[in-house]
């Protein structure tokens, strides 16, 4: 753990990690409550009797990866067994590989006839980028290509439609075999992609000279991970990012609470809080100026305060998800009403800072706490059937072996979460980035998106865990069995507006899931749906060409409309959607009056500490 701030606490108030809601009343800034004990191990997982068994589990992890073996080899099983006592489809897989082969041969005696040739069997899907390149358009190359993806056509329709395959078991199976494929790409041997030996006979090999340089210098970093602040190009934290002027107004052991210089002579009363998700550094909503969700803000007239969460380490290890709750959610905003009192606040939550702004908002609710004005969901799930591929990893076996891992290291590190995430896209993000960095020889230029990915975090072994097993696995916000100091809430008591953002390719929260929330909270929903994935997608800046989204809003008592039928018929309109939100946001918001005073009047402003802030710089 890093050294607590040596602030005046007149100015920012330090408190304990272990805090609860109780102590985070209205005189936080004079009590400082003592640490509460330290709760076992075994109220989170099954008992310390198994010391051996998860020590076992956590050395597989190390060469596992993370996954787990139990798990994979009771999805296979599943599927081998059903495959084994179904011959007619048996039948039809041969008769497929027969037909196909046939084809091919076809195909290759035939290639250099008239009219032949090019992508005559089977075409990549429009995503798989990896042979759209004219190189691949030419012999033997578009050959070794088709019958690759033939192969894994094959493999797929082999893998699925198995009569009595659980659904899950059918998914591992059939996403385990396309990555095991995807590594015998032909697109990943220099021998067999046409891009790299061309780059090859230009260069006289100085490819593979540039490629080996690269592999040393991402050797070296990955050595030293973790040994200094990150940097990548020149993107560094403070300085050419996350670079909006602040003050942190606020410090506990789990945030930092960053208010922002207004950039208009009037504010809109109510304040807008952002409560970026853990999992990465809150500065993908404040990058480069150019593309500053933050920045647009406050040139629109709103007073903006961030949450910035510290990184655990494994000292951290017994944070419950509730914590960030009470030490984020529920302390900032206790801090802006000091700041700003007797003012409701715009809220808005970012994929897991989402969900756990909704689980708040439900919380407020119940207990009658009217200070949400409104509610901004982005890329953020509140109920997790359809979670997307990131399901794959979730099961009772899955989410035991990561917990085994997790209680010898404390946390969830950066590489497993980083890993996760890639295997998802791993075409773009893992096999086509090697084969351009180590086999073109090639780096791609460095953007500030890229910066902030590099620049990961830790999950709490206890927060991760809950998590997992409260939302993903047993679903228990949607099905209103989360409990929340010692009673269920709902997310049906929210009546608050809400703003929900779903992207059209987002692979982390898939948009049909990100719609689920019609149904669920008792409030008018504007539901927006934008182009691109789960981070480009959100961070769409009005100065950016090739935006596009569709919006609609419906009533609390209007009739369901499902997501397949909402796209049909809601629009396309061109452009960016933050003009579209803020312009909603607007339309409950108050005139605009003088900007609020930067921190608590009590507050010195020259002595509080400027943004971005320590906690983000670890």
């Amino acid at each position: 753990m890093q050294p607590k701030s040596t602030l005046p606490t007149a100015e920012v108030t330090v408190l304990p990690l272990r805090a609860r809601a109780a102590d985070l009343g209205d005189d936080r800034q004079s009590a400082v409550p003592a640490e509460l004990p330290v709760a076992p191990v075994t109220q989170v997982v099954d008992g310390e009797t198994y010391q051996a068994d998860r020590a076992l589990h956590a050395m597989l992890a190390r060469l596992s990866g993370g996954i787990s073996p139990a798990a994979l080899l009771l999805a296979y099983t599943d599927w081998l067994s059903h495959f084994a006592s179904s011959p007619q489809r048996q039948i039809e897989i041969s008769q497929d590989a027969l037909v196909e082969g046939k084809r091919f041969l076809e195909a290759v005696q035939h290639f250099y006839s008239p009219g032949q040739g090019g992508w005559s069997l089977i075409r990549p899907q429009a995503q798989d980028r990896r042979f759209d390149r004219p190189d691949w358009e030419h012999p033997p190359f578009n050959l070794m290509a088709q019958a690759f993806l033939l192969g894994q056509q094959w493999w797929h329709n082999a893998t699925t439609g198995v009569r009595g395959v659980a659904k899950q078991n059918e998914a591992i199976v059939e996403f385990s075999v396309r990555q095991m494929l995807d590594v015998l790409s032909p697109s990943n041997f220099a021998a067999t992609n046409p891009e790299v030996l061309r780059k090859s006979f230009e260069s006289g090999g100085k490819n593979f000279v540039r490629g080996w340089r690269n592999f040393c210098t991402d050797w070296m970093s990955l050595a030293s991970a973790g040994l200094g602040p990150v940097k990548t190009g020149d993107f560094v934290v403070g300085e050419t990012v996350a670079t909006s002027p602040g003050k942190v107004v606020f410090r506990n052991e789990l945030i930092e609470l960053i208010q922002y210089y207004p950039t208009t002579k009037q504010v809109h009363p109510e304040p807008i809080l952002i409560v970026p998700a853990w999992i990465m550094k809150y500065y993908i909503l404040d990058l480069s100026p150019q593309n500053s969700l933050v920045k647009y803000l406050t040139g629109e007239g709103f007073t903006v305060f961030m949450v910035s969460w510290r990184n655990p380490d494994a000292t951290d290890r017994e944070i419950a998800f509730d914590d960030y709750r009470k030490l984020g959610v529920k302390a900032a905003l206790d801090t802006i009403g000091d700041i700003v009192p007797d003012r409701q606040v715009h809220a808005l939550g970012y994929c897991l800072g989402g969900t756990l702004l909704s689980i708040s908002a439900a919380t407020m609710a119940r207990d009658g706490d009217d200070r949400l004005k409104s509610i901004s969901l982005l890329a953020a799930q509140t109920d997790f059937t359809e979670a997307g591929e990131l399901t794959l990893f979730i099961n009772e076996s899955q989410v035991a072996f990561l917990e085994d891992m997790m209680w010898e290291r404390g946390v969830l590190d950066t590489t497993q979460m980083a890993g996760a995430f890639q295997l998802l896209r791993s075409n773009d993000l893992i096999w086509s980035r090697l084969t351009r960095d180590y086999l073109m020889g090639e780096r791609a230029v460095p953007s500030d998106l890229m910066a902030w990915n590099a620049d990961a975090t830790r999950l709490p072994y206890r927060m991760h865990s809950e998590y997992l097993r409260k939302l993903f696995l047993n679903n228990d916000l949607a099905g209103g069995r989360y409990v929340v100091e010692g009673k269920p809430i709902s997310l049906s008591d929210i009546h608050t507006p809400t703003f929900v953002v779903g992207t059209l390719r987002d692979h982390v929260a898939p948009w049909k899931s990100v719609y689920k929330i019609h149904y669920q909270v008792d409030a008018d929903v504007t539901f927006l749906l934008t182009s691109g994935g789960h981070n480009a997608g959100i961070v769409a800046p009005p100065s950016e060409q090739g935006h596009t989204y569709r919006v609609k809003t419906e009533a609390a008592d209007a009739t369901y409309t499902g997501p397949d039928e909402w796209l049909k018929t809601v629009p396309v309109v061109e452009g960016s959607w933050w003009p579209e939100w803020t312009k909603w946001l607007a339309a409950r918001s108050g005139e605009p009056s003088e900007p609020p005073h930067m921190g608590t009047k009590v507050a010195d402003e020259n002595n509080l500490p400027d943004a971005p802030g320590d906690y983000v710089r670890h």
